[in-house]
């Protein structure tokens, strides 16, 4: 992962650089706005990243010797069969479409995001899958 965090701080400063350069340039707000917003995103992204990489073990990745097998084995869990991302996606959809239909929309799609939430954050916790 510092490979990565470092991949991400010099990509964040390559676009400060250019935010720089097209906010001189240009004088467009929201193109300038855009980059710095970028720029912040990345920076957050290769904090994290090399905040992380302190704190677990060195994976191949940061092995200059390393083979491609010696990275094999469990990544992490991930929920083989979950409802709760269809609903947050169709409520997020129409809680979108409502800025441009109109915002009465937004009555039926805060449901679907609440119940989307909701059964995402405590799905482990009942039914069938509490043991896992």
């Amino acid at each position: 992962m510092k490979i990565q965090g470092r991949m991400f701080i010099w990509l964040s400063v390559f676009i400060l650089v250019m935010a720089i350069v097209y906010g001189y340039w240009s004088k467009e707000p929201a193109g300038t706005t855009a980059l710095f917003l970028a720029f912040g995103l990345s920076i957050m992204i290769g904090f994290y990243l090399g905040f992380t990489a302190r704190r677990v073990d060195a994976g191949a990745q940061d092995n200059k010797e390393a083979d491609v097998a010696d990275d094999v084995g469990e990544v992490g869990f991930f929920s083989p069969h979950s409802w709760q991302p269809l609903s947050l996606a169709v409520g997020g959809a129409l809680a979108f479409l409502s800025v441009a239909i109109g915002w009465w929309l937004m009555y039926f799609s805060a449901p679907l995001i609440l119940i989307g939430l909701w059964g995402w954050v405590f799905e482990y916790y009942r039914g069938e899958n509490r043991t896992q």
